[in-house]
């Protein structure tokens, strides 16, 4: 009689302990103390009431005899439940899976001897990347910094940006003077193809100046109001290319052609026409068209040649009026045109060797790069970094610019200039760095050489 007894409390204790080891997100309850009585089992919800203790022994027996091996064990230890157990959604929506999915790429670009650095963190969440830009000159002080929104679309991409940029005068100047812009942008593209892409830009640009020798409405400010229009063919991975159908002042001034997104025999054409029109609050009155060409040729299976053709034109422009301009004019200032959309012939974009600023409504230039290996894909261990790929560079370019188009039927207005230059990657750590040089002269005028170094780091 007792052991039926103590089958049956046996039983009932199982029955109350089974339902609560089979719930996870909390610790089963240590409620032998508050559980029912033996008499009167406690029922499932879902379930109509349970018939008195005595009609089911013949189960209980059944589980209780299973249970017999663990007899010695309180009941409440028998199922050692895990101290922590976690549902398979949240190691879904930890930071390592997030870093992945979100993208948190920073980048960072450093230009000698002009002394520009280049800073960039974006984020990819979905469809949208989010980016924070800042360029900075520690050499003369100028500073930019933009903000980026970016939605990647089926069949359009939208881009809007917020940019505020300080240029002071040159260093030898001694001068605290500088140029403000401030703006924001607007940007449409559209894939029609992997192979061509059409482009809507418009900005608005508040320019204002400190300089005493300018007249009070430029240093009260003025506002360029312009639109662009732009197609592209051939490749969408050249940085010089998309910056005349998009962003100007956030571009990435490569030293050489970024040939590792032209494949071999690739090629691509950009051309774009831009509108700053003195309607509303607009002040300046333009109308310019550019275009850039470039062609990879393959010499062998290990070198090649990268041929760039640049040209632009100001088919309109108005003149500025003599009471808005400064006391000693430049070519620049006699016209509604903001400097920074006239043509550079200089830089390590265009022509390398030049040493001086050469500006103008009418431009010419073609640069040719011709690249042979050292090395590639290799490992070799130097100054503690993994060095992979080396190559040796020839360059030869010839350009002309100005403000009248004459220029280009002038050939004494060409300037050629030439190099010798390397670019090379190496590994540190988990980051790839790009390391681009040159040494360039202008073979024309009393310029001397000019020597330019680039890192650009990739992760």
């Amino acid at each position: 009689m007792h052991s039926s007894y103590r089958l049956v409390a046996f039983a009932c204790a199982l029955l109350l302990c089974g339902p609560l080891a089979a719930q996870t997100p909390e610790p089963p309850p240590p409620a032998q103390e508050e559980a029912p009585p033996p008499e009167t089992p406690p029922a499932p919800a879902a379930e109509p009431p349970v018939a008195p203790p005595a009609d089911v022994p013949a189960d209980a027996e059944a589980e209780a005899e299973e249970a017999l091996p663990v007899e010695e064990a309180p009941p409440a230890e028998e199922p050692p439940p895990p101290t922590a157990p976690t549902a398979p959604a949240p190691p879904a929506e930890g930071p390592a899976q997030r870093s992945r999915q979100e993208g948190f790429l920073p980048r960072l670009d450093v230009y000698f001897p002009e002394g520009d650095l280049d800073l960039r963190v974006s984020r990819l969440v979905n469809n949208v990347l989010f980016e924070g830009q800042v360029k900075y000159n520690f050499v003369g002080g100028d500073i930019a910094a933009f903000l980026r929104y970016r939605y990647y679309g089926y069949k359009r991409t939208t881009q809007f940006t917020v940019f505020d940029e300080v240029e002071f005068q040159e260093v030898q100047d001694f001068s605290s003077d500088f140029d403000r812009v401030r703006g924001t942008l607007l940007l449409f593209q559209w894939p029609l193809s992997y192979h061509r892409r059409s482009f809507l830009l418009t900005e608005l640009d508040r320019i204002s100046t400190n300089k005493e020798d300018f007249a009070e409405i430029l240093r009260r400010g003025e506002t360029n109001t312009f639109i662009r229009i732009g197609h592209q063919i051939g490749t969408p991975d050249d940085v010089r290319s998309n910056a005349i159908v998009g962003e100007i002042r956030a571009r990435a001034e490569n030293l050489f052609t970024a040939f590792r997104g032209i494949g071999p025999g690739g090629a691509g054409l950009t051309t774009a026409v831009t509108w700053g029109f003195p309607y509303g609050i607009g002040d300046f009155d333009y109308a310019k068209i550019e275009a850039e060409g470039l062609k990879r040729f393959d010499v062998s299976a290990r070198t090649f040649v990268i041929g760039r053709v640049h040209g632009g034109t100001f088919f309109y422009k108005e003149d500025r009026p003599l009471e808005e301009l400064p006391e000693d004019p430049e070519q620049g200032d006699l016209y509604k045109v903001p400097i920074s959309e006239y043509f550079r012939l200089d830089g390590r974009e265009n022509l390398k060797g030049l040493d001086e600023r050469m500006r103008g409504t009418e431009e010419f230039h073609t640069t040719w790069e011709y690249f042979f290996p050292w090395f590639l894909n290799a490992n070799h261990d130097f100054l503690k970094l993994k060095w992979q790929n080396w190559y040796w560079i020839l360059y030869a370019g010839a350009g002309t610019v100005g403000f009248d188009r004459e220029i280009y039927t002038d050939s004494s207005s060409y300037i050629p200039d030439v190099g010798v230059g390397f670019e090379s990657s190496f590994a540190l750590r988990k980051y790839q760095f790009f390391l681009s040089g040159i040494v360039a002269q202008a073979l024309k005028g009393e310029g001397g050489v000019e020597a330019r170094i680039s890192v650009k780091s990739y992760r």
